[in-house]
Formats: C-alpha cells, sequence, structure tokens
C-alpha cells in the first residue's frame, strides 16, 4: 500500500473515476485535503476497506463505487462490512450519499450515478452532457442500430453507458478525450446540473467541513 499524503482518503475503482473527482474538485475549488485512490478495480477496492479502517492515523474514509445492475445490492454488502468491522450504518443510503461519524472516524460512500439507479461512473458522466446536445442524439441512435443488427459486442444492459460515453467522446474537437479531461475541456456541463452539485457537496461535507 502506497504511502497517503493526508490522514483522509477517498477510494475509487479505477483511473478514470480518479481523474473525473480530480476535475470536479478542481472545478469547484474544493479543497486538498484527501488522496484519491486508485484501487485497481472494484475487488481490490473492498478489499482495501478493512485495511483502512484499522489503520492508525486515518480518519476519514470515503468510497466511489458503480451501483452496477442493482443498487440495494450494493449498499446491502457495503453495510455488511462495515458490520462486520463494527460499524451500523442506516437501513438505506441516503439520497445524497452518506457521511457518517463513528468509532473516532468520518465514513462517506457514494454510489455511482446517483446513489439510487443502477449504473456507473459513465452514467455519471452522461448527465453532465449538454442538454439538447445533437452528438449525443446520434451517438443513441448509432448505438441503437448496432444493437437492432446484432454487431454490439458489449452487453447492451450492463456496459451501454461505457459504450455511448465513449462514443460521444470520440466525435468532440480532440477525438478520444478522457471523461475527467472532457471536465477540465468543458466538453462536459458542470453548471447547473443537481447531480454534480449533490456530489460535490458529499465531498465537501466528508472531508473539508468539521
Amino acid at each position: 500500500m502506497k504511502k497517503n499524503k493526508y490522514d483522509q482518503q477517498l477510494l475509487v475503482e479505477g483511473k478514470d473515476d480518479q481523474h473525473v473527482i480530480w476535475a470536479l474538485c478542481e472545478k469547484f475549488k474544493v479543497s486538498q485535503t484527501f488522496d484519491v485512490i486508485d484501487c485497481e478495480g472494484v475487488d481490490k477496492l473492498i478489499e482495501q476497506i478493512p485495511i483502512r479502517l484499522k489503520k492508525s492515523g486515518n480518519k476519514t474514509l470515503g468510497i466511489v463505487i458503480d451501483a452496477d445492475t442493482d443498487s440495494t445490492k450494493r449498499w446491502q454488502s457495503l453495510k455488511d462490512i462495515f458490520s462486520n468491522n463494527g460499524y451500523n450504518f442506516p437501513d438505506e443510503l441516503p439520497e445524497n450519499g452518506l457521511v457518517h461519524r463513528e468509532n473516532d472516524k468520518k465514513i462517506g460512500i457514494w454510489l455511482m450515478p446517483n446513489n439510487n439507479l443502477q449504473g456507473m461512473l459513465e452514467d455519471f458522466v452522461k448527465f453532465l452532457i449538454p442538454e439538447n446536445d445533437k452528438l449525443a442524439e446520434i451517438a443513441e441512435l448509432t448505438l441503437a442500430e448496432i444493437e437492432n443488427q446484432k454487431l454490439n459486442g458489449y452487453n447492451k444492459e450492463y456496459h451501454k453507458s461505457k459504450a455511448f460515453i465513449h462514443t460521444w467522446l470520440a466525435w468532440q474537437e480532440d477525438p478520444g478525450t478522457p471523461m475527467g479531461l472532457a471536465i477540465t475541456k468543458k466538453y462536459l456541463n458542470t453548471s447547473d446540473k443537481v447531480l454534480c452539485n449533490s456530489c460535490i457537496e458529499w465531498l465537501n461535507l466528508l472531508f473539508v467541513t468539521e
């Protein structure tokens, strides 16, 4: 485990999540009081939870993780992990993400995309595409046609959002721009977005507010 700069850590599944969080924090001027740790996959993220909880000196642990196909099941699995380590979480995940104080630690959980729907990081990013975007409409139609012809290699129920967002990004001024950089380059709209603001409020409440 790499040495961390701060006594507050945010665990994320991969580099895309890490760079999206960094870009949002830069955009909204969230104070840099925590490390954003790429766990290199959901399984490794889950493995790190009890280790981070037991490590002395850590005062805050945040988790950003995909809900995938069942947000309720994901929440219950996380709730069980924390329960086994002496934490009592509410039965349901708050709609604005969990911020919980117990055992001299602050714990936060955000299920992508919005703590309620099934989905993943790409679904969160999709919400940031400007309204009435012409390319988004064409990307949706293109994927639908591919699926109608059964040419899609991706699982349309599970990975369609990945296929969509990366198709849309491939058609921007700088084709194939990563999601985090797409926020910095303003391809994605972060202003007046309820979901985006809710996530920033969660980050501030978890890592900045005492």
